[in-house]
């Protein structure tokens, strides 16, 4: 896929989302969540390590990655903590703490983060901030089917829309254009952020090059405000995913001007649109 693909951090502060725990429901669920992983037993600590059984698959997930000492927990937006007040105090710091963990690493080193948040999961699968943080994770991580039915898990339990175009996303990846396209039509889309619209819009068009509908993916993107006067991120992309559109088109005229007003907004790098277009001159010299 020629666009990047961004997603937000694991517990980054997005609008409070409530879960949908009940009271009384955390100790059924920390005992489901410990399901596979054996008690140790007395006698394993009283031999030397290196004769102590291995740990099973289960309970190297539980465990997670090394916790940073500096990491507390407390770096989390409130919207977040404020979803883990309904455990029981210290198994809600620990499940902060690899929150946090994933959210720290979750660029540089994007398997961490998604151990960290499954370390989480394990602990408290049925909280909905957990399950979105895992399903970003997992996203960044490549692990796209993972990344879906997370995902998926947290929209049924908050009824959030927000992640629908990391969704759609998860369907190009896995070879599903047409699924894509289905979520990029969602009546809630009208309602999303200019942010999450372009993202939208984005997957969308991708969808369509998917399938070799170019010339649709070229009329979706120019539906969108590709000419918009802010130099946010989402009108970065944006232009920048119809230059390189029309550059698969064979438009390299058009597509160079768009790398060029790509870059001149393009303050923080985050695409390579020069190069892009230095490319490009140089192919039409």
């Amino acid at each position: 896929m020629a666009e990047q693909r961004r997603t937000p951090r694991a517990g980054s502060g997005r609008p409070s989302r409530d879960g949908d725990r009940r009271p009384g429901d955390q100790s059924r669920g920390e005992r489901g969540a410990r399901g596979g992983s054996r008690a140790p037993r007395k006698g394993d600590w009283s031999r030397p390590r290196e004769e102590q059984r291995p740990r099973s698959q289960t309970q190297a997930v539980y465990d997670g990655p090394p916790l940073p000492e500096d990491i507390t927990g407390a770096e989390l937006d409130r919207s977040v903590t404020g979803q883990l007040k309904g455990l029981p105090e210290k198994l809600a710091a620990r499940v902060a703490r690899h929150l946090a963990a994933a959210g720290q690493v979750i660029d540089s080193d994007p398997e961490t983060a998604y151990q960290h948040t499954l370390a989480a999961k394990a602990r408290a699968a049925r909280i909905a901030v957990v399950r979105e943080a895992t399903g970003e994770a997992a996203y960044a991580a490549g692990h796209y089917a993972e990344a879906l039915a997370e995902l998926r898990a947290a929209k049924r339990m908050n009824g959030a829309t927000a992640y629908l175009p990391i969704m759609a996303d998860c369907h190009r990846a896995l070879g599903h254009p047409d699924q894509a396209l289905k979520l990029a039509k969602s009546p809630s889309v009208r309602n999303f952020s200019p942010a999450a619209k372009a993202e939208m819009t984005i997957v969308e068009a991708g969808a369509r090059r998917d399938m070799g509908q170019l010339d649709a993916a070229l009329r979706t993107l120019e539906l969108a405000p590709l000419t918009s006067k802010s130099r946010e991120a989402w009108v970065v992309r944006l232009r920048y995913a119809y230059a390189d559109t029309l550059e698969a088109a064979g438009r390299e005229t058009d597509a160079l001007a768009w790398f060029h007003r790509t870059h001149a907004i393009d303050s923080d790098e985050i695409t390579d649109a020069d190069a892009r277009a230095e490319a490009l001159e140089r192919r039409q010299a």
